[in-house]
């Protein structure tokens, strides 16, 4: 994994979500350029500072560290980047995202779908086999190559560009999907305006990000401070899997307000603990009964 990027570090000064100034950012602690494990303050690295916004309880970067090229980050072997299992499209994937999207909005053949960050095309493969006119936006050269090659994704379909360039005209998608997608991206806000601008009236946008409320967060962040350090595991700007944010469903409904879209649904995917198997059981029960799950749903529409 390559290591030696280099970084300018943008001050925030408003909430990318709500908009609210700089005085309602609460300092969570600090956040290095690599797995932090039990003791990071024997880790020799770089650091930023992780900060919550107290209007909407979206957690991000401050500076926020932007590399040189989104290629330093993105443009590595996706081999790299996920496990082997990964690149094999299971007949059951997607299927609780694609069962809870037909009860939202009646899927018919012919519909246009657009997958942002489309990764592999693995979600592509899906919507196509649902009926989907599929289109899909990667920015990521090398992810994109391999799409072409290992699943076959129409080079027309998918294009190699990010949703900040991409142009669509105006109610075009029935259906658009940033899955595990804006808490990549250095403004998630923007993104969701473009896309509504692409979605038709009446269709579905469907938003998969990191829950800024998720319990082993917050427990690994209690022992780090019981040991008197001022490090969070929240986020990992300068690492992989390259988060810049996690969200609540207050900063959704604070954002609805500024991009002019209506909460259809949402929920909360429990996901893994990452800590020892002993500890799976009774932390994933509290999580699926507090919501919270690893993973924040969000489905959309415009107004």
């Amino acid at each position: 994994m390559k290591t030696d990027f280099t970084y300018k570090f943008k001050v925030i000064n408003k909430c990318n979500f709500c908009r609210t100034d700089s005085s309602n950012f609460k300092i969570l602690g600090k956040r290095m350029n690599c797995s932090q494990g039990k003791n990071p303050q024997n880790k020799i690295g770089i650091s930023t500072t992780v900060v919550k916004c107290n209007n909407c309880g979206l957690i991000f970067s401050n500076p926020m560290p932007i590399p040189e090229s989104i290629q330093d980050h993105y443009g590595v072997p996706p081999e790299s980047y996920w496990k082997p299992e990964y690149f094999k499209v299971d007949d059951n994937y997607l299927k609780n995202e694609m069962d809870w999207l037909n009860k939202l909005k009646k899927i018919k053949a012919g519909m246009k779908a657009l997958d942002i960050g489309a990764g592999l095309g693995k979600a592509m493969v899906i919507y196509e086999k649902n009926g989907f006119d599929t289109y899909g936006l990667e920015p990521s050269i090398t992810f994109y190559n391999k799409a072409i090659q290992k699943l076959k994704i129409s080079e027309e379909r998918l294009l190699n560009m990010s949703v900040e360039d991409a142009d669509f005209p105006e109610n075009l998608f029935d259906f658009i999907s940033f899955g595990v997608v804006l808490e990549h991206l250095y403004d998630p806000s923007l993104a969701i305006e473009k896309a509504l601008n692409w979605l038709k009236p009446g269709g579905i946008i469907h938003i998969e990000v990191p829950h800024s409320k998720w319990l082993i967060h917050k427990l690994i962040n209690s022992l780090y401070s019981f040991r008197g350090m001022d490090y969070v595991g929240n986020l990992s700007p300068m690492h992989e899997p390259y988060h810049l944010y996690e969200f609540s469903l207050k900063s959704f409904e604070k954002n609805s307000k500024i991009n002019d879209y209506t909460i259809v649904d949402s929920g909360y995917w429990v996901c893994q603990t990452y800590l020892p198997k002993v500890f799976d059981f009774p932390l994933r029960r509290i999580m699926k009964a507090t919501n919270s799950g690893m993973q924040l749903v969000i489905w959309l529409s415009k107004n």
